[in-house]
C-alpha cells in the first residue's frame, strides 16, 4: 500500500475566488453544498441552487421588474473579477530603492491581475485606496486587456476591441463606440469588487471622478459596498472652471465608500481650538548642533521667579553664556543668551522675530517658553481636521502640474493630482501604521503625499502603487526626456519626492521609508504541464524535465510563494548556503525555501530544525515517492506544526 507523503504542491496561480464563496455558502447552508466531478475527474464542491433557492424562500428576487443597474457585459465582468490568473509578480532588485529594508511597493502591470494576486497577501489589510481612474471623457484609452467576454458578440464585432488571440486592446473610447458606457463600467466593475477584499473592516475607497461616469459609478459602488456604507460625495473645487457647455464647470467629485461604515468614527479627532503643552518633546538634544540665542526680555516662564545660571538641564544641556538667566513674575528679566542644540532652533528665532510658526509636524506654536527647569518648551495648538464635503482650499490641477514639473524641471505628465488632495484624505483617514494603496498611480502622487505626510508626522505607513507600463507617446516630452511609459515616471517622482522631502526636512526625517520595491506581472513561474492527454506531444514531454522556466531566478520562485501563501511582500529576507546548496529564509521562519535542484537530508534536516511555519522545495528535487516520504517524517519530528509544500 502506498503511503501518504503529505507533501502539498503549491497552487501558483491568483486564488480562485468562486471556490472561496463556495466555502462561505458551506459554512452557512451546508446542506445546499454538495460535490460532483469536473471534466477532468477531480471533484469539485457546487453548489445547488434549487435546495438553497428553497431555503431562503420568499427572500429570492424572483420578479422580473425589480430595482437593478446593469449593462451589455456585466455578468462576463463579475465573472471575470471571480476568474484566476495564472500569472506571478517577479521582484527587480535593481530598480527598486532600499530593496533590502523598505515596505513599499511599486506594482507594474494590468491592476485587474495584481488586484487578484494581492487577494490572499493584503486580505483586509489596506486602510485607505485612492484611484483616479479614466473619466471616460471619449479621449481615454482606459480599455484593458481584460479577458471577459460580452454579452452580445456583435458588440465585439463592431468595435474591434479584441486583438487576435482574444485580448482587449488598448484604444480610444469615444462616443461612436456603442458600448461606450458599458466598456467604463465593465472595466472599472470588477476592480472594484476585488479592492473591496482588500480593504481592513474600518478600511475606505476614495474614487476621483468627474460627470462623465459619476452616476454610473456611484450606482456600483452601491452595490459593491452597500447603500449603507456610503460616506459621501466629496466636491473638490478646482478654484477655475471651463467656459464649455452650459455651465463653466469648476470641480470635480471624489466618492467615499466604506468597508463596513460602523467601524468607522466620524472624521473629527480633537475639538476645534484644543491647545496641549508639549512637555514631552524633548526640544534641546546633543545630537543637533549646538547655536546661540538671545531671549528678548519679557520671555516667559512657566513658574514665577527663578534665576538660572551656567550649565542647566539633566541629559540635555543648556548653556547660560550671560552672566545669569533671571525670571520675575513669569518674565524674562534682561536678554540672556544660551548656547544649546535647539531642535527647533529656525521656529524660535522666527518666534522671537515675532513671526507665526509651525512645529515639524505642522502645527501652530502657540508660545515658546521656559520650564520651571529652565529648560525651552513649548505650547502647541492642534490643527483641526474638519473635513466638508465640499473641499475648497485644497490645491488644485495647477498645483498638481506645478508640483511635478518643478520635481523634473518640465512637464511629463497631464493634470496630475496634487499631493495636498491626497494628503488631506491620509490626514482625515489613515493611521500612523495604515497601508494605502493606489491601483491607477499615474504618477505616483499617492506615494508623495504618504511619504509627505509620514515626514510631517512621524508616521510609518506604507504605500502599494499599481500602474501599468502604458507607453509614452514618442512626440511627448517625457519620450523625449526618456521616460519609455509612466512607469519609468512614476518610480523617479517618488526617488526626487522622497529626495527632496529629505532635504527640506533634514532633522526629522533620518529615518524616513522612501524606497520601494519593485515588483512585475508576468506570467506564471511554472512550465505550462497542464494538459489532457490528446494534447502531449514527444516535444512537450521534452519540456517538461523542469517544471520551472528556465528563465526564472530563486527570488522569483521565492516571491511566486509568497502570493500563493498569502505572506506580504514587503518583509526582510535573508539567503545563506548549506550542504551546497542555498536556502531562503523569509522573516525570520514565516517560510524557508530551497529551490536546489537535489537537496540532501542534512538540508531538509536544518530547515526542519529551525522549526518554520512553512517550507517549500522544488518537486524535482525529490526523485521518489519515498524521498518525499523522507522529508514528512522529518518536519514530524523536528517541526511539527510547519507546512511543506513543493513546487
Amino acid at each position: 500500500m502506498e503511503r501518504e507523503t503529505n507533501v502539498e504542491k503549491m497552487r501558483m496561480e491568483s486564488v480562485d475566488l468562486i471556490s472561496k464563496n463556495v466555502e462561505k455558502i458551506a459554512e452557512l447552508f451546508p446542506e445546499c453544498v454538495t460535490e460532483a466531478a469536473d471534466k477532468d475527474g477531480a471533484l469539485r464542491r457546487l453548489v445547488d441552487f434549487d435546495k438553497l433557492r428553497h431555503l431562503l424562500s420568499g427572500d429570492v428576487a424572483e420578479e422580473p421588474e425589480r430595482y437593478d443597474f446593469t449593462w451589455v457585459g456585466k455578468r462576463a465582468a463579475l465573472a471575470e473579477a471571480h476568474t484566476p490568473v495564472r500569472k506571478t509578480l517577479r521582484p527587480c532588485p535593481e530598480e527598486s530603492r532600499d530593496w533590502d529594508t523598505t515596505q513599499n511597493l511599486y506594482i507594474e502591470g494590468d491592476n485587474l491581475d495584481v488586484l487578484k494576486l494581492l487577494q490572499e497577501s493584503y486580505l483586509g489589510k489596506v486602510k485607505m485606496i485612492y484611484i483616479d481612474p479614466p473619466y471616460n471623457t471619449g479621449s481615454d484609452s482606459f480599455v484593458y486587456p481584460d479577458n471577459y467576454r460580452a454579452d452580445n458578440d456583435k458588440y465585439e464585432a463592431q468595435s474591434e476591441m479584441r486583438d487576435e488571440d482574444g485580448n482587449k486592446t488598448f484604444k480610444e473610447n469615444n462616443s461612436a463606440n456603442p458600448r461606450f458606457h458599458s466598456d467604463w463600467c465593465s472595466m472599472i466593475y470588477p476592480r472594484l469588487l476585488l479592492a473591496r477584499n482588500l480593504l481592513t473592516e474600518d478600511g475606505l475607497v476614495f474614487i476621483s471622478i468627474d460627470d462623465n461616469e459619476f452616476a454610473h459609478l456611484k450606482e456600483i459602488c452601491l452595490e459593491i459596498f452597500g447603500t449603507d456604507n456610503y460616506i459621501a460625495d466629496l466636491i473638490w473645487d478646482l478654484g477655475t472652471g471651463t467656459s464649455a457647455g452650459h455651465f463653466a464647470r469648476g470641480h470635480e467629485y471624489i466618492l467615499c465608500f466604506a468597508k463596513d461604515k460602523t467601524n468607522l468614527p466620524n472624521f473629527t479627532n480633537y475639538n476645534e481650538g484644543e491647545r496641549i503643552t508639549d512637555r514631552a518633546v524633548k526640544k534641546i538634544s546633543y545630537k543637533n548642533p549646538a547655536v546661540e540665542i538671545t531671549f528678548p526680555t519679557g520671555f516667559e516662564y512657566e513658574g514665577t521667579s527663578a534665576v538660572f545660571t551656567g550649565e542647566i538641564g539633566e541629559s540635555e544641556k543648556e548653556f547660560i553664556l550671560s552672566d545669569e538667566m533671571r525670571f520675575e513674575n513669569g518674565k524674562l528679566v534682561k536678554p540672556t543668551t544660551i548656547k544649546a542644540g535647539f531642535a527647533m532652533r529656525n521656529q524660535v528665532q522666527s518666534y522671537i522675530s515675532g513671526a507665526e510658526v509651525f512645529d515639524t509636524k505642522g502645527q501652530r506654536v502657540v508660545r515658546f517658553y521656559f520650564n520651571n527647569k529652565g529648560i525651552l518648551s513649548y505650547e502647541k495648538e492642534k490643527t483641526t481636521i474638519n473635513p466638508r464635503t465640499v473641499l475648497t482650499g485644497v490645491a488644485n490641477t495647477k498645483n498638481g502640474t506645478n508640483e511635478l514639473n518643478s520635481l523634473f524641471g518640465k512637464k511629463l505628465f497631464d493634470f496630475p493630482k496634487p499631493s495636498t488632495l491626497i494628503g488631506y484624505l491620509l490626514k482625515v483617514v489613515s493611521k500612523k501604521d495604515s497601508v494605502v494603496m493606489d491601483f491607477f498611480s499615474g504618477s505616483a502622487t499617492t506615494a508623495h503625499a504618504v511619504m509627505q505626510l509620514n515626514a510631517e508626522d512621524g508616521g510609518n505607513r506604507r504605500f502599494i502603487m499599481v500602474q501599468l507600463p502604458e507607453p509614452c507617446d514618442p512626440k511627448s516630452e517625457a519620450a523625449k526626456a526618456g521616460y519609455s511609459n509612466i512607469c519609468e515616471i512614476g518610480k523617479e517622482r517618488i526617488r526626487r519626492a522622497g529626495d527632496k522631502i529629505k532635504a527640506d526636512n533634514p532633522e526629522t526625517t533620518k529615518d524616513l521609508n522612501i524606497g520601494f520595491r519593485v515588483l512585475k506581472v508576468d506570467s506564471t513561474n511554472m512550465n505550462d504541464v497542464y494538459y489532457g492527454a490528446s494534447e502531449v506531444s514527444q516535444d512537450l514531454i521534452k519540456g517538461a524535465e523542469s517544471n520551472v522556466k528556465d528563465d526564472r531566478t530563486d527570488l522569483d520562485l521565492l516571491f511566486g510563494c509568497l502570493l500563493d501563501w498569502g505572506l506580504p511582500l514587503s518583509l526582510p529576507y535573508k539567503s545563506e548556503e548549506i550542504d551546497g546548496v542555498t536556502i531562503h529564509d523569509y522573516n525570520g521562519g514565516d517560510l524557508i525555501a530551497c529551490f536546489a535542484e537535489n537537496v540532501s537530508e542534512t538540508v531538509v534536516t536544518t530547515i526542519a530544525k529551525r522549526k518554520p511555519i512553512r517550507a517549500v522545495f522544488r518537486d524535482s528535487c525529490f526523485e521518489t515517492d519515498a524521498a518525499k516520504i523522507n522529508v514528512t517524517e522529518l518536519f514530524k519530528r523536528y517541526a511539527p506544526d510547519a507546512r511543506v509544500k513543493t513546487i
